[in-house]
């Protein structure tokens, strides 16, 4: 498990003083921002990418109302090189995010100082940008991992496509390591050394007693769907969400030790709201707590505890 021996208080994050803010105002002056046109003829997330097993994207019309519009785009969702996403509008940060990958075409990428940008489709201020990580504690996590869409002749599109403040939320940088990592490492190596397709769906869970910090709630949870068809040809579906323990006070917040789960799909579902249509009958662990009503939840430690 992760030591976190240190549990950093939101209190501790340090807060903007006079000084700090008139540098922070010169940050975010320099951040760029990725004109409306830059994007064309992106190839955004594909149903179609496992062959017969279709996988659309999450249904929004449970939470349609917090769903940010995007200008010229009925569906809302932003379209990246091999991947897309969805924003929530009250949140600023996204609904949930959802990657083709495809393992047989994967192209090493390396990380070059890619500078983080704003998404010139929406409003700036519909995204949660450098004000919110500037001085403290918090990583600007990618949701779709860097290297997952990074495949094919337009891999270094992807790669800097994943800098988009759209694809970043807040986490705490002991979020990053061990369990969840090495559970996305699983599904790339897997994908790259079999040459098989995956899909992957990431979002925050939002809570309303999320913690507010530089007028962002901050999510205390994080939930992942894959999708991905066995080499017999059979469909298969699994979930996973991290969470973490929190002592929650009148004055703060206290964060305590990283936790992973598998889950069901239909667990998710009720966490999220979203609705991932028939990809639950896939998920042997929505099946089971469909059949005793009883809810599923595995703690792993690292992808030999996953059951598939």
């Amino acid at each position: 498990m992760i030591d976190m021996s240190y549990r950093p208080r939101l209190d501790d994050l340090r807060p903007i003083t006079s000084t700090s803010e008139s540098s922070l105002a010169l940050d975010t002056a320099s951040v760029r921002t990725s004109p409306p046109s830059s994007f064309a003829g992106r190839q955004g997330y594909r149903a179609e990418h496992l062959g017969a097993f279709v996988v659309p994207l999450p249904d929004t019309s449970a939470i349609a109302a917090d769903v940010l519009p995007v200008p010229g785009n009925s569906d809302a969702r932003l379209d990246y090189e091999h991947f897309s996403i969805v924003m929530s509008k009250s949140r600023r940060l996204a609904l949930f995010t959802g990657v083709n990958i495809d393992g047989s075409a994967s192209v090493s990428v390396s990380r070059g100082g890619d500078p983080w940008a704003f998404d010139g489709r929406i409003p700036e201020t519909a995204q949660a940008g450098d004000e919110l990580y500037a001085n403290n504690d918090f990583d600007r996590g990618h949701l779709v991992r860097r290297e997952d869409p990074n495949w094919g002749p337009t891999a270094g599109v992807a790669n800097r496509d994943t800098f988009h403040f759209t694809n970043c939320a807040p986490q705490l940088s002991a979020f990053n390591q061990r369990t969840w990592l090495s559970l996305e490492d699983y599904i790339l190596s897997n994908t790259r050394r079999v040459g098989e397709r995956a899909t992957v769906f990431t979002g925050p869970v939002f809570r309303q007693n999320d913690p507010v910090y530089r007028g962002v709630a901050i999510p205390l949870a994080y939930w992942k769907v894959v999708a991905f068809v066995h080499d017999d040809g059979r469909p298969s579906a699994s979930a996973y969400l991290i969470d973490h323990d929190v002592d929650l006070t009148e004055q703060s917040l206290l964060f305590g030790a990283f936790k992973t789960y598998q889950r069901s799909v239909a667990g998710i579902e009720g966490l999220t709201d979203l609705n991932f249509g028939e990809l639950r009958q896939f998920d042997g662990f929505s099946n089971e707590e469909a059949a005793t009503g009883e809810v599923v939840r595995r703690l792993i430690f690292g992808p030999e505890d996953i059951l598939v």
